[in-house]
């Protein structure tokens, strides 16, 4: 994760707009791994990007709606560009073959990035309610990993299995 962002000047408006970049980043980049691998069968891991998908866009319309009752249409002072990857998975993470598992995997990393950004950023946050918002936030991300963490202990043997060439057919 990189930021050209400083977090100490952050007001409440910008730490929303910065919170709703991530979600959407995040929710484009599993829709482009689905997209990339293809749908096969119901639970692959195209399935399980678009359902990671799903969850990140509706988090970042929740964070949208708050922040839009707070300042209305108020144009962001921060830009998507101030920063990378916060969440979003690693581009190199799918293969054409992967299994289900390594899927949910790759979603596990992200949140669990997602939750170190948050943590990293709280120690040079000066404004309460900025603090707050990424207290809030962080805490988010555990709920996140932990339902990840549940998935995964849910997911049956063949889950882990990838895909040979006759499926990639």
């Amino acid at each position: 994760m990189s930021s050209r962002l400083d977090f100490s000047k952050l007001a409440l408006m910008d730490a929303l707009d910065v919170a709703c970049f991530i979600e959407v980043d995040a929710a484009q980049r599993y829709e482009e791994f689905a997209e990339s691998m293809g749908h096969r069968r119901t639970g692959d891991a195209a399935s399980v990007f678009r359902s990671m998908a799903e969850n990140e866009r509706k988090h970042g319309e929740d964070l949208a709606k708050r922040r839009h009752a707070l300042f209305g249409d108020k144009p962001p002072k921060v830009k998507r560009d101030d920063l990378f990857d916060a969440e979003a998975p690693d581009y190199g993470a799918p293969r054409w073959n992967m299994s289900p598992r390594a899927a949910f995997e790759v979603a596990l990393a992200a949140e669990q990035k997602a939750h170190a950004f948050y943590d990293t950023a709280l120690p040079t946050i000066e404004q309460p309610d900025v603090r707050a918002l990424f207290k809030e936030l962080r805490e988010e991300e555990v709920e996140h990993i932990r339902m990840v963490e549940e998935l995964l202990a849910k997911l049956p043997p063949e889950a882990s299995n990838e895909l040979s060439d006759e499926d990639a057919d």
